[in-house]
C-alpha cells in the first residue's frame, strides 16, 4: 500500500503547484513587488552613492581632518600624552612658535628659497599620503610649491640658514639637508618643509641661544599639528579643546554638509519607504485574502482530507514566500541595472571607484529579507481567513 506524503510536503507541492497554475495572478503579484521594491532600492543605493561620493572627497583631502590650533600656549607633556590616548585622535604632534618654525633654503642650483615653514611630521601624518615621514636632521620633505621655486626634486640636496640674533650679533647656521620626497600640490599649497621633531626643536632651541637644549619629551610646546580619526571625530576634538580655553578652527561647515545632506535623504527615503511598504503590504494581504476565498471550496476539501489547520494557514504563506522571493530577484536586477545606468551616465562627472547609485550587497540581502518578512506577515489575514473555513463546506457542492 502506497503511503500517502506528509501534510507538510503535500502543502507546499499543492501551494507551489497553485503558484504556478495561477500564472497571470501571480506574476501580477510579482510585477507589483517589482514595482515597488526596485524604485526602493534605486533610491536607498542614489542616497548611499551620493552620500558616500561626498565623504569620501572630504576624506581625500586630510585636510579636513585637521583641528587647528590658533594662538600660542604652553602644552606639557601630559597635555599631549592625554590627547593621544583620546578615541578620536588620529595624529598629533608638537609644534614649536611660529616664527620660530622658519627657515631659509637654497638648492644646488643656486636658487633660493626665503621664510619656508617648517612642519614637524612623524609616521601617520595624514598629510605625506603615504610617504615615508623625514627621519633625523639631515632629511627633509619639500612641499611642491617649494620644490618647484627652489629646482629641486626627490634624492636632491638643499642647504638651510637658521638665522638668528645673539648680543646684537646677527648669526647664522648653515645645514646640508637631502630632500627625501616631494609632497603633491594638493597636500599642501604652502612653501613649506616637513623635517623631524628633532630638527625642529634644535632651531627654535639655537633661535632662543639655549645651550643646554631640554629634552623633547620634558619640555612645554606652544601649539601642536593634530588631525581626527574619523571626519565624525573633528566636532569631538574640537569641543574639547575648546573646553580647555583654546581656540581652534575645522572645516566643520563641510563636514556638517555631508551630514545635513545624509539626514535630508535619509528622511525622504524613509517617508517614501514607508508609504510604499506599507501601501504593498495592505495590497498583497488583500490579494492573498480574495485568493483564499477563491479557493474556499478546495481548501474545505483538504481539511476534510485530514490536513491540519497550520497546512491551511501555511497554504497562503507558502505563495506569500513564492511571490517574495520572486519579486525581489526582478527588483534587483533592475535596480542594479539601473544603477549601473545612471553611473554610466555621470561617469564624467566621477573620479574613479565614485558612484552616484551605490548598491552595496549587505544592503541588498536586507532589503530582500525584510522583504520575504513582511510577504510573511501580509499573509497572516489569508492564513486567518483559511483557518475559518469550516471542512464540511466542500460537502455542499457534492
Amino acid at each position: 500500500m502506497r503511503l500517502l506524503p506528509p501534510p507538510a510536503l503535500s502543502t507546499w507541492r499543492l501551494a507551489v503547484a497553485d503558484f504556478i497554475h495561477d500564472w497571470r495572478v501571480s506574476a501580477c503579484l510579482v510585477l507589483a513587488l517589482a514595482a515597488v521594491l526596485a524604485p526602493l532600492l534605486v533610491l536607498f543605493g542614489l542616497k548611499s552613492g551620493i552620500v558616500t561620493t561626498l565623504r569620501d572627497r572630504l576624506l581625500a583631502d586630510p585636510r579636513n581632518l585637521e583641528v587647528m590650533i590658533v594662538g600660542t600656549y604652553q602644552l606639557g607633556p601630559k597635555w599631549f600624552a592625554e590627547l593621544r590616548a583620546h578615541g578620536d585622535t588620529g595624529f598629533v604632534i608638537p609644534r614649536t612658535r611660529s616664527l620660530a618654525a622658519t627657515l631659509d633654503l637654497v638648492g644646488e642650483n643656486g636658487r633660493s628659497l626665503a621664510g619656508a615653514e617648517m612642519v614637524p611630521s612623524a609616521s601617520n601624518d595624514p598629510l605625506l599620503r603615504g610617504q615615508a615621514p623625514p627621519q633625523g636632521q639631515d632629511r627633509i620633505l619639500l612641499s611642491h610649491s617649494a620644490a618647484r621655486q627652489l629646482g629641486v626634486s626627490a634624492g636632491g640636496t638643499v642647504t638651510a640658514l637658521i638665522s638668528r640674533t645673539l648680543g646684537g650679533e646677527r648669526q647664522a647656521r648653515r645645514l646640508p639637508l637631502t630632500v627625501a620626497a616631494i609632497l603633491p600640490e594638493a597636500a599642501f599649497g604652502r612653501d613649506a618643509a616637513f623635517v623631524s621633531l628633532d630638527l625642529l626643536v634644535a632651531a627654535e632651541d639655537y633661535r632662543d641661544g639655549r645651550d643646554t637644549p631640554m629634552a623633547v619629551g620634558e619640555r612645554p610646546f606652544s601649539s601642536a599639528r593634530l588631525f581626527a580619526r574619523t571626519l565624525d571625530g573633528v566636532a569631538g576634538l574640537a569641543d574639547r579643546l575648546r573646553a580647555e580655553g583654546l581656540e581652534v578652527r575645522t572645516r566643520a561647515d563641510d563636514i556638517e554638509m555631508v551630514k545635513a545632506v545624509d539626514r535630508t535623504l535619509g528622511f525622504i527615503f524613509a517617508i517614501v519607504a514607508g508609504l510604499a511598504v506599507g501601501g504593498y503590504v495592505l495590497s498583497l494581504a488583500s490579494s492573498l485574502w480574495a485568493n483564499v476565498d477563491r479557493k474556499r471550496r478546495e481548501l474545505a476539501l483538504l481539511r476534510l482530507l485530514g490536513f491540519p489547520p497550520v497546512a491551511a494557514l501555511a497554504f497562503p504563506a507558502i505563495q506569500a514566500g513564492l511571490i517574495a522571493v520572486a519579486g525581489a530577484v526582478l527588483s534587483v536586477m533592475l535596480a542594479y541595472g539601473v544603477a549601473h545606468l545612471v553611473n554610466v551616465s555621470l561617469a564624467s562627472n566621477l573620479n574613479r571607484e565614485e558612484f552616484v547609485c551605490l548598491l552595496r550587497p549587505m544592503d541588498v540581502a536586507v532589503a530582500v529579507a525584510a522583504t520575504f518578512i513582511l510577504a510573511l506577515i501580509a499573509s497572516t489575514l489569508g492564513g486567518y481567513r483559511a483557518l475559518r473555513i469550516d471542512p464540511a463546506e466542500s460537502l455542499r457542492d457534492v
